[in-house]
């Protein structure tokens, strides 16, 4: 067998699909350009003064209003928290809590506000952090690094406040660490990604809020609550917990009003809302839908409040805290100020004035950027560029007019208002229009990066189809398919880097990959137009047309049509966006319809019906039995599809959906009994899986041996069973409902989940080390001695007793193997051996499930029980539909068992509660086992990743199934009832249920059928991803690019690398089994 050449064929074409889509996603997922510009107080954007007005000393552009300000983040504080509505008598957990902000905005009216402050999406906490400190719009591909923050280099508020000396401290989220490194005079930084912590960061910022406050020695301080965001994903927003945590914040700001002076500025914000199961990420009006409170001791505003609050946008803060402060605003700002904060307290002219001078301000910062930013980049149109000139240039001509005319006093205060009012509308109008040119620009595209990441991706498919059909017919295969076109890619990517290194340019590494697996391709491809003859190439090993039948061309070409149409037709659902939000009742729909077809096709054949005439009596009732028996399989997988759509999550584009009750955690619970009985149905099915693999394990003799592994799964299955069960039990159990034992509880939340961890890991070792689960026993006539309970010979009739059975059992024994073997005598009884491949494969799968439903809530491990149960539904359909067809090629996958096997695989990615949307990723998954924060990003990444694509896992790992099914289950056509034969015969008869043996009498055709599955595979795998690339290229500039069709592109593409590189594990255990056969036969032959 093959091994080695399999493994590098595969892992080659891996690679040439990661470089297309690591070339399409820099094209497509480009950030902006940064401009490394920032501010300073000489910059000439402010004209001098009129007379008997200068700048007061300390201030920088505009005069400094306030010397401090404390900016308080709640975490995920959503417009509906903050707001307050007294006709509500019975209000939600998180309504009416945040009492103290409305009793200061209605006794204080010119003192206090409140105002929707409206995030830009994606709505992950570090793009709203950038968002709020530089003022600009973070980009789409920033919320990849979420989690692994990076420095902002662009200017900022932080940086503009250290740089004219201002004193800036902070309390909170750690996130802010790693963006702004050395910006702070003083910092408490508390870990911030354990969602599950509730209080560890709140608790540290209250510790030192207070006594901080009162010290004086900060200019700015910024305090960063996580309770409220960490609360709803762990419980959601209408849950008490976090009535207990709004209440605390209410609590909290009321302290820390009586702190402050009269000379300090606070702003109390929400860096964006909360969905109804307490995530964010999106664009929904409810993750977007923050809150903002401004409030000061002396008065800020010279009018009372609108009855409805304003909405404002959240860049729109970073302006106006910077003109307050008395610092420049920061260099790539292109927020709006918020004028009513430049009241004064006098009357409404000299507050139209104040006004005037900062939107003037800001109007020239904002014109200064975009004329900086056009000349290093060209993605901002070029008319709407004149445009957006044509009204700044109206605006400052109309305002060097009025300015002249009110130093020359020559017009009276109604017409001189009306003035200002009129010219502050111009400015405010341009200042908006340059925002929303902005916003509709930046998602900055390479087209050339775009197409060429897409012609990769469709011939690394088309190399995958002409492979899968080439592998069989060629004798030098591999040296053709493989060695010449490795060296092409590799020649090419040596003579790009010699060229780099002597022009002495920046190496791209992405390009050079890139240009190496279009090198390779195209050295597959030479070589198979130029080495096989046309009309080979067109027909194949088929017979010639003129000999083959109308009726049986059409059955062949039907048999690539069904598969290939469900295929095709999912592939161009991708291009709606209406079916991408759908495709969590699309996928098992179309299963559904490909098994369907199937049952249809086979019908039509004429395979289902029985035969007529004399052949009638002898296979009648086998043909009758096999089909009743596929029926019946057909009847048990709809209903697993029916039963998986009670797991679904929902997306915010269906407002009539509501999330499955099986996602939330049983903690969530409030009703004991409930949860109690949800308890016990989780561990017994759980239990009932492991039931069900040693039994099948044992009913085909893989547990009959004494090696590590079997006795792993003997004992240690259960015992990993009974630390899930264990940690479900301590897991769902209420925080406040233990007393004194939290503390245990708290050990043994970590260390079950550690000791599932440690087990997994001891069986898959095992199972590399030593994956045979064959049993050998010696039946060979022994010479020695017979066993008797005396030493020497027999010296009286009892002794004889003892020998005499034993001597005619053993006569008996060897007169009935002669009987049944003929003169061919065995030696050897392997118990377990026509199933060793398939073994290991059921034992791996399930150590990884035991470690997938760890990671999801308690009520999903349903959903991976029926995961499993539809898995094996399916591959027993397969087989019997391949022996009801009487396939003549034992060793070949057909395309619809491929297809359905993935269509399968993304049922279940929305049957265990996930969807292609940021806000539905279970970050929970990444605590499993963890109390405390990860000390890196990686581990945490791996555990978020493989809850994410739990099914991806499963079903890539499982694929090699396809093929060894049938062998294992042998084929119908062996078992049916034959005529009495011969002795010679019946050896014959006996020698030919070899079930999975039979691969190994042709290993170059058992390597090339997992060549030819790996290849099927990966070609369907990319089509569905040829499919997302197109659809996200074409349809970049839709409405829904960025909620829709750029997320599913990236879930996909994520799922294809997880698919792929287990599928090359599955396939590696397969040869990993082979290896350890073949040495068992050799060892076998020393005996």
């Amino acid at each position: 067998m093959q091994r080695w050449p399999v493994l590098l064929f595969l892992a080659w074409v891996c690679f040439l699909f990661f470089a297309g889509i690591g070339l399409f996603m820099s094209g497509f997922l480009l950030t902006r350009i940064e401009l490394a510009s920032s501010s300073s107080c000489s910059d000439p954007l402010v004209p001098p003064p009129w007379e008997r007005q200068s700048l007061p000393p300390g201030s920088c552009w505009a005069p400094q209003r306030f010397a401090k300000a404390v900016l308080v983040i709640i975490d995920a504080l959503s417009f509906e928290f903050a707001h307050f509505n007294p006709a509500k008598a019975s209000p939600l957990p998180y309504e009416n809590k945040l009492s103290f902000l409305h009793r200061l905005a209605t006794s204080q009216p010119r003192h206090a506000r409140l105002y929707r402050f409206r995030a830009d999406p994606p709505t992950a906490t570090m793009q709203r952090i950038k968002g709020l400190t530089t003022g600009s719009l973070p980009t789409f591909i920033d919320v990849g690094s979420n989690f692994a923050t990076y420095a902002i280099q662009e200017d900022n508020l932080l940086a503009q406040l250290v740089q004219n000396g201002r004193r800036v401290v902070f309390m909170g989220d750690d996130t802010w660490e790693g963006l702004f490194p050395k910006k702070f005079f003083r910092s408490y930084f508390f870990p911030s990604f354990n969602v599950k912590d509730l209080h560890t960061v709140d608790d540290g910022i209250l510790q030192h809020l207070y006594p901080t406050v009162d010290s004086g020695e900060w200019d700015l301080l910024i305090a960063h609550f996580l309770g409220v965001d960490h609360c709803g994903h762990k419980h959601g927003p209408d849950h008490p917990e976090m009535a207990k945590k709004l209440t605390q914040m209410n609590e909290m700001l009321r302290s820390l009003v009586d702190h402050l002076g009269n000379d300090t500025l606070l702003l109390v914000a929400g860096d964006h809302g909360m969905t109804e199961t307490g995530d964010h990420g999106g664009d929904s009006e409810k993750e977007v839908n923050a809150a903002l409170f401004v409030y000061s001791k002396t008065p800020l505003f010279g009018t009372s409040p609108p009855e409805e609050p304003e909405a404002i946008p959240q860049v729109n803060l970073v302006p106006t805290v910077a003109l307050l402060l008395g610092v420049p605003i920061p260099y790539s700002n292109i927020g709006e100020v918020m004028a009513e904060l430049f009241s004064g307290d006098g009357d409404a002219v000299s507050t139209a004035l104040q006004q005037l001078s900062v939107y003037h301000i800001n109007a020239k910062q904002v014109d200064r950027f975009l004329h900086s930013y056009s000349l290093v980049a060209q993605d901002l149109p070029a008319e709407q560029l004149q445009r957006l000139q044509e009204l700044f240039s109206g605006a400052m001509e109309e305002h060097t007019q009025l300015l002249a005319q009110v130093q020359g006093e020559t017009l009276v205060p109604p017409e001189l208002e009306s003035r200002l009012g009129s010219l502050i509308s111009r400015f405010q109008l341009y200042l908006r229009e340059a925002r929303a040119v902005c916003a509709q620009s930046w998602a900055r595209f390479h087209p050339l990066r775009m197409v060429g990441g897409c012609t990769l991706i469709a011939a690394s498919c088309l190399l995958c189809y002409v492979a899968s059909e080439l592998a069989a017919s060629s004798g030098s295969f591999y040296r053709s398919c493989l060695l010449y076109p490795l060296l092409w890619g590799l020649v090419v990517a040596v003579l790009l880097g010699l060229a780099h290194a002597f022009t002495q340019e920046g190496l791209d590494l992405l390009l050079v990959l890139s240009w190496a697996a279009a090198a390779s391709q195209l050295g597959f491809f030479w070589h198979w137009w130029g080495q096989y003859p046309k009309r080979a190439r067109l027909v194949g090993s088929q017979p010639p047309l003129a000999t083959v039948s109308l009726r049986q061309r059409l059955r062949a070409w039907l048999r690539l049509a069904f598969p290939m149409g469900i295929l095709l037709f999912r592939c161009g659902a991708m291009f709606s966006d209406s079916f991408v939000v759908a495709e969590a009742r699309v996928a098992p729909f179309l299963l559904a319809s490909l098994v369907m077809l199937l049952v249809g096709k086979l019908h039509w054949d004429g395979r289902l019906t029985v035969p007529e005439g004399p052949k009638q009596q002898l296979l009648g009732f086998s043909y009758r039995r096999e089909i009743w028996y596929l029926l019946c399989l057909v009847a048990m997988f709809l209903v697993c599809v029916r039963l998986s759509g009670f797991f679904h999550q929902c997306r915010e584009e269906i407002p009539q959906c509501r999330p499955s009750l099986f996602l939330s955690p049983l903690a969530s619970l409030r009703n004991t009994r409930a949860k109690n009985l949800f308890y016990l149905l989780c561990v017994a099915l759980l239990a009932g899986l492991v039931y069900a693999v040693r039994s099948w394990l044992r009913h085909y003799g893989n547990l009959n041996s004494s090696d590590p592994l079997v006795l792993f799964v003997r004992w240690c299955f259960p015992l990993v069973v009974l630390c899930i069960a264990c940690y479900w039990a301590v897991a769902s159990s209420a925080d406040d409902s233990l007393g004194k034992l939290q503390e245990l509880v708290q050990v043994a939340v970590v260390a079950f989940p550690w000791a599932v961890y440690g087990l997994a890991s001891v069986g898959l070792l095992l199972l590399l080390c030593n994956p045979m689960t064959v049993f050998a026993k010696d039946t060979r006539e022994s010479a020695g001695s017979i066993v008797t309970p005396y030493l020497g010979v027999p010296s009286s009739e009892v002794d004889f007793l003892h020998v005499i059975p034993q001597i005619y059992k053993r006569m008996q024994e060897s007169q009935k193997s002669r009987l049944e073997r003929g003169s061919c005598k065995a030696t050897v009884a392997a118990y377990g051996l026509g199933s060793v491949y398939s073994a290991a494969l059921v034992i791996a799968l399930t150590l990884l499930g035991f470690l997938l439903m760890l990671l999801h809530s308690e009520r999903l491990s349903l959903a991976f029980l029926l995961l499993f149960l539809e898995a094996f539904v399916l591959l027993h359909i397969h087989t019997r539909a391949k022996g009801l067809a009487g396939d003549a090629e034992p060793f070949s996958v057909p395309w619809y068992a491929v297809i359905s096997w993935l269509l399968a695989a993304s049922q279940f990615f929305y049957s265990t509660g996930h969807q292609p949307i940021f806000p539905a990723i279970h970050w929970n998954a990444a605590f499993v086992g963890f109390h405390l924060d990860h000390s890196t990003n990686l581990l945490p990444a791996v555990l978020v990743g493989a809850n994410t694509f739990a099914s991806h896992i499963l079903f890539a790992v499982g694929c090699p199934l396809l093929l060894l099914w049938p062998f294992v289950c042998e084929m119908p056509s062996s078992q049916r009832k034959k005529p009495k034969k011969e002795p010679q015969e019946e050896l014959q008869e006996v020698e030919e249920h070899m079930m999975e043996m039979r691969l190994r009498e042709s290993p170059e055709k058992f390597s090339t059928a997992l060549l030819q599955l790996g290849l099927k595979y990966l070609f369907v795998l990319g089509t569905q991803l040829l499919a997302c690339v197109c659809a996200a290229m074409i349809l970049r500039r839709h409405l829904m690019v960025w909620k829709v069709f750029a997320p599913k592109f990236l879930f996909e593409s994520l799922g294809f690398m997880v698919s792929s590189i287990c599928l090359l594990l599955g396939i590696s255990l397969v040869m990993r089994v082979d290896c350890a056969v073949s040495t068992w036969f050799s060892q076998l032959q020393l005996r």
